[in-house]
């Protein structure tokens, strides 16, 4: 792998095994995963986030949460480097703003049963804050259609940089 990624060509080449593995590293869906992997090969970058978006929008609830399981709260330390470069703007965040997220997470996932899941690249805390707290007025169902969008964006974020942007 390299410093942007490995490629299409290699992903094509990489055993299922191994293809799942890295797949994981993006959306911790197994059944996405290996749904994924199984498409193989992709003729080019877009057949490949279009499949991703096609797998992801398959997947039961009880898949959702399995991919909802391998995202951090926002404001947390990310334990791994997606996680860690998609929430980098939150360094810059202060302590009033760290604390109504810590505050938001907890009544989200006291309401909705599950992590705050949002596309926290290119997005500042105080915007991190307003989506949430906005969010935090929405029903189960509507709420769970966003969830699905916004992790379809990570997903498609993460395929880019892990085997698109070689």
């Amino acid at each position: 792998m390299t410093e942007n990624g490995i490629g299409l060509d290699t992903f094509a080449a990489l055993d299922d095994a191994a293809a799942v593995e890295l797949l994981l590293t993006c959306c911790s869906s197994p059944q996405w995963a290996r749904r994924v992997a199984a498409r193989r090969p992709y003729p080019n970058a877009e057949a490949l986030l279009a499949a991703a978006d096609e797998e992801l929008a398959a997947l039961p609830d009880s898949e959702i949460d399995r991919a909802l399981d391998g995202h951090p709260r926002i404001g947390d330390r990310p334990d791994n480097a997606a996680s860690a470069r998609e929430q980098a703007g939150m360094a810059e965040a202060d302590d009033r703003v760290r604390a109504a997220i810590a505050e938001g997470n907890r009544a989200y996932e006291a309401k909705f049963g599950h992590v705050y899941l949002v596309r926290a690249s290119g997005r500042s805390p105080a915007e991190l804050l307003e989506i949430l707290t906005g969010r935090l007025g929405n029903d189960a169902a509507t709420e769970r259609r966003i969830v699905r969008e916004q992790l379809a964006e990570i997903n498609r974020i993460r395929l880019r940089a892990m085997v698109i942007d070689a």
